[in-house]
């Protein structure tokens, strides 16, 4: 089995495996106590906390170690909006941010805060003037993270951190998907990380506090970590977390490089051997080994579990893979096509041999999943395949546009848009498709389809259920 997630969580790193289990005997005992095994585990404690702040680019005094990344970033925002509750309640987030961070910016909205979401490019970055431009007097802090953990594409922290250090806020970042690879650049004010990402073990985070900024821990006092992390540290595993993370970046310079020519291999390919595949995210400001691109006329969920049997772990952003059947907050800010999406996300390691065998895979995989759910074949401008189905009917308004009816009411990904696919053909130029759908993903695939097909995307109205969604033949 081919493990392509690294982006969730990466392998555990083997001098992480070695470090995890030397101190499993040496650091057991209470680090707050003064007799020898105490002694002993604080000196492990306190090499691991300086081990990492190096790594980080802090003074170990700023750096605390917690349950998550997560909960690094639930105690990091929490604490820094007390800690400028007299400065005001607002809060600025992009639109791609982790939902550890949107979840708590949620949070912050229902108790009366006010916030902004910053928008982003299609290649899924934020414009570093949209940032300055909603800061404001009552700005009690701003968040942005490094790097995005769906589509790679890396964000201008320094030109945001230089915006908000010359307003007076504090930016925190969400470090998690880029922290092995090297340190956050700019005068941030607090950082999040999370060690699973870097080849750690799971169940360990980091919190930096810059000294100067503002910070009110919330929820009963502790005398652990700084009062920010209570409870009993994990020292095993904080261990192993910081001992991992100078590892990996000792090896991050050559591995990010091969890493790159890899993903620029899948980026490059992928387009060419899969009809009506669009590769997503910022093709050089990118993480070294995330690649995401998205399938037309594919089930998200079933091409997941097909190139599951193929060998292959991979991830996706599509709704046809969620509980909740919406589509991913990520490409749905970016405004691409959700429906098919892939995110491949190399280990450090990974051989060429293990992406020219996914390579090999893919196309056939698609054509196999497409072909079951009745997809199109055709790239053409025009009819793609197949005539009129049920649940497609002329429309009869007088004045309206002379076209067709796509009833795609309770049918979900990709359905509707390849109901769309193969009636088009059917109207005339100028002619107009209504897609009838109850689907959320809708409201993005549509419109990226008609970006893909060379359509005119001509809105939404409101339906008796769901929506109707107006697509123009234009050739």
């Amino acid at each position: 089995m081919v493990y392509f997630d690294a982006a969730s969580a990466a392998p555990l790193h083997p001098v992480a495996r070695q470090a995890l289990l030397a101190s499993l005997d040496e650091g057991w005992a209470d680090p707050a106590r003064l007799y020898r095994e105490g002694r002993r585990a604080r000196l492990l404690l306190d090499a691991a906390r300086e081990a990492a702040a190096e790594a980080v680019g802090c003074r170990p005094d700023e750096l605390v170690f917690t349950p998550s990344g997560t909960r690094a970033v639930h105690a990091g925002m929490a604490g820094a909006l007390a800690g400028r509750r007299r400065v005001g309640g607002h809060l600025i987030v992009s639109a791609v941010e982790h939902s550890s961070v949107l979840h708590t910016a949620e949070a912050h909205e229902a108790a009366g805060g006010s916030l902004t979401r910053v928008p982003v490019d299609r290649a899924g970055a934020v414009d570093p003037a949209a940032y300055a431009a909603a800061l404001g007097e009552d700005t009690a802090l701003a968040c942005l993270q490094s790097a995005n953990h769906e589509v790679g594409t890396e964000q201008p922290v320094a030109r945001v951190a230089e915006a908000c250090r010359a307003a007076g806020v504090p930016l925190l970042v969400d470090a998690a998907q880029s922290l092995g690879w090297g340190p956050v650049e700019g005068d941030w004010s607090l950082l999040a990380g999370s060690a699973h990402k870097w080849g750690g073990p799971s169940g360990v985070g980091l919190l930096v506090v810059r000294k100067g900024v503002r910070f009110a821990p919330q929820g009963p006092g502790d005398e652990r970590e700084s009062g920010r992390a209570p409870g009993f540290e994990n020292l095993p595993a904080v261990v192993a977390a910081a001992a991992s993370l100078r590892a990996v970046r000792a090896e991050a310079a050559a591995e990010a490089g091969r890493l790159r020519e890899l993903t620029e291999r899948i980026r490059a390919r992928v387009p060419l051997l899969v009809p009506d595949a669009e590769v997503v995210g910022d093709p050089e400001h990118r993480l070294p080994g995330v690649v995401t691109f998205s399938c037309l006329y594919v089930d998200g969920e079933t091409l997941l579990h097909e190139l599951d049997r193929a060998g292959f772990s991979v991830s996706s952003g599509s709704s046809c893979t969620s509980s909740t059947l919406t589509p991913s907050h990520v490409l749905k800010a970016m405004g691409v096509l959700s429906e098919g999406n892939v995110r491949v996300s190399l280990p450090p390691g990974t051989p060429a041999e293990d992406v020219e065998r996914f390579l090999a895979v893919l196309p056939g995989t698609v054509a196999a999943v497409r072909e079951r759910l009745g997809a199109p074949t055709g790239t053409g401008p025009g009819r793609e395949e197949g005539g009129r189905e049920e649940g497609v009917s002329e429309e009869r308004a007088p004045e309206a546009r002379a076209g067709l009816v796509v009833d795609a009411i309770g049918r979900r990904c990709p359905i509707p848009v390849i109901e769309l696919a193969k009636v088009i053909g059917d109207v005339p130029v100028g002619g107009t498709v209504r897609v009838l759908a109850d689907d959320e993903a809708a409201r993005l695939d549509i419109p990226a389809w008609c970006e893909m097909r060379g359509q005119e995307y001509a809105g939404e109205e409101p339906a008796e259920t769901g929506a109707a969604y107006l697509v123009r033949r234009i050739r």
